[in-house]
Parts: structure tokens; C-alpha cells; sequence
């Protein structure tokens, strides 16, 4: 009886809890919407919709740049120089490009040279791949070539071939050490992500940065600091835990 009365009393006191919350907090948030300052529409729109084609971006990038990073990197541990020349020539110039500068290759020399015209999210994404990849195929290539020779040995013995000694001993291996550099990767191509706002794709940095255009028009205070401040803070929260996540890794996989 004791137990069920102490259990009626502390639900009661959760419920009126609940109860004075939502009727003191409910109408003061209301209140705070209704007569909220100008810049707080450009953050939560740099949450809602910006945020959403970053994460796009990145997603395909990071996919993309995996898929033909760790396929070059594999093949470039095969002695055969004419295969071994060709990707090292494109992990040298992709590594060696600024990324603006890829993109732009992208975006306007391509049309002019093929007539083939991108939008603006695929050239950002393709360049963002091309750059990606050259860095997953360096470190596919050391992942790879880290394995023990005996296993590579063991897999033959066993009647693998190439493709079934890579596909099913070496490259599992190997994963787990290319396991914390994919992750900073994802981590510094989210970051770059930034860069296609000079081509106009509507991603974070971009929206916060017309945001900041038209109040400066429309109110003569850009609140540049409040906005900026937001984009900021979406990518700090968003970078940070990969970062020390690559790292966690690194120290038990490595």
C-alpha cells in the first residue's frame, strides 16, 4: 500500500510538473517565435534544407571516392608498369590539384571543351570524388602492401587467385587499417563541401552567406555574426566526432 502511494505521489508530481512546463513553456516559446529576431530563419534554414545537401554531397562523394579509391589503390600494388604509371598519374594530379580548381575544370571547361554541361551539385561531387579517390588509393596502396607477405603466400597455397586472395584474405586485412583514414576522410569532405558555394551550390556556407546579402538589404544589420556563428556550430558538431573517431580507431585498429 505504502509502494503504491508512494509510486501515485511521484507520478502526480511528475504530471503537475509536466503540466505547469507545457503551460508556462508552451506560450513563452510561442511568444519567442512570434517576436523572434531576423537571423533566427537563416539558422534554422541553414538546419533544415542546407544541412540536408551537404550531407548529400558528402554522402555521394564519400561513396564514390571509396568505390574508386580502394579499386586504383588494389591494382596499383600489381607490378606492371604501364597500369602503375597511369594511376600514379591520376593520384598525382588529382593530390596535386586545389580542389577549386577541379571543379572549375568541371563545371565550366568542361562544357566548353565537350559540351557535356553538369549541374551544379554533380560537378561539385565529382570534383569532390576525383580528389577523394586519389587520397583513398595512396592509402589502399600502403593498407595493402602492409599485409604480410605470408598471407599473400598462404592464399595461394590454399588455390585463391588474385582477385580471390585480394577479395577474400588481403583486402579484409587491410581494411581495418584503412578503416581511420576513410573516417578523417568523410571528416575533411564535409568540410570541402564548402567550396562549391563558389559555383552555387545551395550548401551551408552558401546559405548562411546570402542570408547575410539579404538582411543586409532588408534590415541594414546582416547579423552576420549570429548566422556565421550557426554555420559554424553545424559543422563543428558534425566534424568533431568523426574526428575523434578516426582517432579511436586508429589506436585499436592500427
Amino acid at each position: 500500500m505504502r509502494r503504491r502511494l508512494r509510486l501515485d505521489v511521484n507520478t502526480l508530481t511528475w504530471v503537475a510538473l509536466g503540466a505547469f512546463a507545457l503551460g508556462y513553456g508552451v506560450p513563452r516559446l510561442v511568444h519567442w517565435w512570434q517576436h523572434r529576431e531576423p537571423w533566427v530563419d537563416p539558422v534554422v534554414h541553414l538546419m533544415r534544407n542546407a544541412l540536408n545537401v551537404t550531407l548529400r554531397l558528402a554522402a555521394f562523394s564519400v561513396v564514390g571516392a571509396a568505390v574508386v579509391g580502394i579499386l586504383l589503390g588494389t591494382l596499383l600494388t600489381i607490378r606492371f608498369l604501364p597500369t602503375r604509371s597511369l594511376i600514379r598519374l591520376y593520384i598525382e594530379v588529382w593530390r596535386g590539384l586545389p580542389i577549386v580548381v577541379t571543379i572549375f575544370l568541371i563545371y565550366f571547361a568542361l562544357p566548353s571543351a565537350t559540351g557535356i554541361r553538369l549541374s551544379a551539385f554533380t560537378a561539385g561531387t565529382i570534383g569532390l570524388i576525383l580528389w577523394g579517390s586519389a587520397q583513398v588509393a595512396e592509402a589502399t596502396r600502403g593498407a595493402v602492401q602492409s599485409i604480410p607477405r605470408e598471407q599473400h603466400e598462404a592464399a595461394s597455397a590454399l588455390g585463391f587467385g588474385w582477385v580471390g586472395r585480394h577479395a577474400f584474405v588481403v583486402l579484409p586485412q587491410a581494411f581495418r587499417r584503412l578503416l581511420p583514414p576513410m573516417v578523417s576522410l568523410l571528416a575533411n569532405v564535409i568540410q570541402n563541401t564548402t567550396i562549391v558555394a563558389l559555383i552555387g551550390v545551395g550548401e551551408v556556407l552558401e546559405t548562411g552567406n546570402r542570408s547575410v546579402e539579404r538582411l543586409t538589404f532588408t534590415t541594414a544589420d546582416p547579423h552576420a555574426f549570429e548566422i556565421f556563428t550557426g554555420v559554424m556550430a553545424v559543422f563543428f558538431v558534425i566534424s568533431f566526432p568523426l574526428t575523434r573517431l578516426a582517432a579511436f580507431l586508429e589506436r585499436r585498429l592500427v
